[in-house]
Parts: C-alpha cells; sequence; structure tokens
C-alpha cells in the first residue's frame, strides 16, 4: 500500500458540509473551520439573523455558504435541510450536529415536559438529523466517497452530576448508543459516525464560570480539581478533534466519542 501524505490525509477542501446548530458557540467555530478547510458550507439554525449573520462573515473570507433556516425538530424539518444542501451542492459529504439544551432540575421538583424538551433537542434531533444524513448518503454514487457525521456529546454522557442533570446525561447518554449503533449499522455502507464530548467549554452559557466574582470562581475552582491540565477549554480546543474526525484522516474510526475535556475522564 503506498504510502498516504500526512497532510493529505486532512485534506476536505471541495467537500459539501452541513452545520446544523451553526449559530451556537461550538457549531459556529467549526463552521468557521470548516470554511477555512474549503468546504462548501451549509449552516441551518432557527435564528435567521445570527444565521445571515456568520454566512456573510464566511462568505466574505471567500467561502462558498448557503443557509437553511431550520433545525431537525421533525422528520420534514431535517429532510428540509438535507435537501437544502443537495439543492446548492448536488451533494452531502459530511454532517456536524451542533444542537443542544440543557434544563436543571432535580428529579422530585422537575416537570416531565422539561425532561422531554431535553431528550428532544439532545437526541430526538441528532437522530432526525442522522436519517436524513444517512438517506442521501444512500442514494450518492460510491465514487462519492465516504459520509462522515460528527455529534456533540458531552463527558457528562459518561459522569453523572448530583445537581440535577438527569435530563441532561440521559440525553448524552443516549446519544452515544446511539452513535455506537448507527456506527454498526453504517459501517458496511462507507459512513463513519462519531461524538466529541467536551467538557465545559467557554461560551455565552458557560460564560458566567469565567468570573473572578462567585458563584463563577468556586464552581471553577472545583471544577478544575477534576482537570489535569488545570484549565477549562475554549472552541479552538475542539477543532483540532472535529476536523480529525470529518476528514480522511478518520476514516478506519467510527462509533467512537471522542472526550476533548483536558484529562477529566481519565479521572
Amino acid at each position: 500500500m503506498a504510502q498516504t501524505s500526512p497532510l493529505s490525509m486532512f485534506d476536505v477542501s471541495g467537500k459539501s458540509a452541513l452545520v446544523i446548530g451553526a449559530t451556537g458557540s461550538f457549531g459556529s467555530a467549526g463552521a468557521r473551520a470548516l470554511a477555512q478547510m474549503g468546504c462548501d458550507i451549509t449552516i441551518a439554525d432557527m435564528n435567521a439573523e445570527k444565521l445571515e449573520a456568520l454566512a456573510e462573515e464566511l462568505r466574505a473570507e471567500g467561502a462558498r455558504v448557503e443557509t437553511v433556516t431550520e433545525i431537525a425538530n421533525s422528520e420534514a424539518a431535517a429532510q428540509k435541510i438535507v435537501d437544502g444542501v443537495v439543492g446548492a451542492y448536488g451533494a452531502l459529504d459530511m454532517m456536524f450536529v451542533a444542537t443542544g439544551l440543557n434544563d436543571v432540575g432535580y428529579i422530585e421538583d422537575q416537570p416531565y415536559e422539561k425532561w422531554r424538551a431535553v431528550m428532544n433537542a439532545n437526541l430526538d434531533g441528532y437522530w432526525l438529523a442522522c436519517q436524513a444524513a444517512g438517506r442521501q448518503f444512500a442514494k450518492q454514487p460510491d465514487g462519492r466517497g465516504r459520509g462522515k457525521v460528527v455529534v456533540v456529546s458531552s463527558t457528562r454522557g459518561r459522569h453523572g452530576l448530583p445537581t440535577g442533570y438527569t435530563g441532561y446525561c440521559a440525553s448524552k447518554a443516549g446519544l452515544d448508543g446511539m452513535v455506537r449503533a448507527l456506527a454498526c449499522e453504517w459501517g458496511g455502507k462507507g459512513i463513519n459516525i462519531n461524538a466529541i464530548g467536551p467538557t465545559v467549554f467557554r461560551s455565552p452559557l458557560s460564560e458566567w464560570m469565567f468570573s473572578e466574582e462567585d458563584p463563577g470562581k468556586s464552581t471553577r475552582e472545583a471544577m478544575l480539581e477534576r482537570v489535569p491540565v488545570g484549565r477549562l477549554s475554549d472552541t479552538d480546543d475542539l477543532m483540532g478533534g472535529l476536523l480529525y474526525l470529518l476528514s480522511p484522516a478518520s476514516d478506519y474510526v467510527t462509533g467512537h466519542t471522542l472526550y476533548i475535556d483536558g484529562g477529566y475522564t481519565a479521572e
């Protein structure tokens, strides 16, 4: 077997890439990274104003960008997103799903409707996106190459938390299980699916933890006792893993949750 150039293994230029949840911190960072790597981008989310602002930013840097104002919260919506990709670029090569929700509440007090909202956002929506993408991958000619899917899980899919995270932890554990099952289901079809499991990374939702005032400071310090590298992360820390899992370099990797967590899950 001929030796492949190491750099060429990470080449995704010209690929059609879909990012669902593109206006969130991880989603927008992923869209920027894929655009800089030369992908043709489709970004999807519900906030049309933020979506168009991101699209204009990426276009100003020379990227080809389409927008779809939807998230995968029904079969019809998921199909509309994938149809938008195919209508723009003729095919779908890779999909990154970065939607999510947490509604903290102790099980004795939390209404069932809030549990269902978390499960719908963190598990059902991912299943619907994968269903629509899988159907599209199956239509594409073998010569198109592998389909790649990356979803956003969490260290909370592996570790519990004593502060009202039953819905969130259960949803992420379910997502990890779905990734493993789909890896088995899709393995013979040339489709890879993997998850990224971050711990706390800097975003508008977690900004309070980076404060020098309490409760942010005390919460951060307690968290850092479990993070061997001694700091919390930001989205830049996550991009290397994302690009690896969407590139040919990971063609023999599927069904895996890659924890980018500063060693949190090592303890």
